[in-house]
């Protein structure tokens, strides 16, 4: 937990835990120049999402994630992709990384891997991460840690997405409300900066987060559940079931627009 709290990008987290594990720097997202300057031969890790969530969905530039994958290369570090919110077909592939043609040492899964009913985390890493724990594999575990019932939600969760092609939905779904999303701020760009987004991964960023704070409360009245990004509250989040009927999906941008 001290692990995970030490990479975290938002200090107001991290603060009340101090002091957490040290020679942990933190760069600006999306910039390739400024995660070169930071890395170097005494790096362990890249730890980055390919889009990031909390954030408040932001899309770095296209030359980004193979930029990081050859910086950590150059290194000799490892590349670790936090697709807990990314991956398992809610950007349109199975994984965010494969839409940028890279390939991470690390995988880290978690939320829809649950299937929405089950709490579980994982990850995923090359053969040569794996081989670490060949000598002794207790040394990665936990109480609960690879419980049956969690692994069976996990594994059906994934075979259900790949049998519905859930990936290919959430592009279909997501150009849908995209468009529909862009055309309510083009008729309101005094209170909608920006709409943004990559299949069921969609932001809507407000002028102020008092406004986005309204919308919210307009979309509970009309029986639509909403909340901000953590790290950035002027960001309303789209994110519904990448199983949503479309006509649920309509209903959902209706009330969007009637609370705006």
């Amino acid at each position: 937990t001290l692990g995970a709290l030490s990479v975290s990008g938002r200090e107001v987290y991290r603060k009340p835990f101090a002091p957490l594990v040290p020679r942990v720097v933190h760069v600006p997202f999306g910039e390739a120049d400024a995660l070169a300057a930071a890395v170097g031969e005494e790096t362990a890790g890249v730890i980055l999402e390919p889009i990031q969530g909390e954030g408040g969905v932001i899309i770095p530039p296209d030359d980004y994630l193979p930029a990081a994958r050859a910086i950590c290369d150059k290194a000799g570090a490892l590349l670790i992709a936090d697709e807990v919110q990314t991956g398992l077909g809610r950007t349109g592939a199975m994984f965010a990384c494969e839409q940028s043609g890279v390939v991470p040492d690390i995988v880290c899964l978690a939320k829809a891997l649950g299937g929405g009913v089950m709490p579980i985390g994982a990850f995923s890493s090359t053969p040569k991460i794996w081989a670490c724990m060949e000598e002794n594999p207790l040394i990665h575990s936990s109480t609960l840690g690879g419980n049956p019932l969690a692994c069976a939600a996990g594994l059906s969760s994934v075979r259900e997405i790949q049998r519905q092609e859930l990936p290919a939905r959430a592009i279909r779904l997501g150009e849908h409300a995209l468009g529909r999303l862009r055309q309510i701020q083009q008729a309101q760009p005094d209170l909608i900066l920006e709409v943004r987004g990559r299949g069921l991964l969609i932001g809507l960023q407000f002028t102020d987060s008092d406004i986005a704070g309204l919308v919210i409360a307009g979309l509970a009245q009309r029986r639509v559940v909403a909340a901000y990004t953590l790290n950035n509250p002027e960001v309303i989040r789209v994110e519904p079931a990448l199983t949503i009927p479309e006509d649920q999906l309509d209903r959902g941008i209706d009330a969007l627009a009637e609370s705006i």
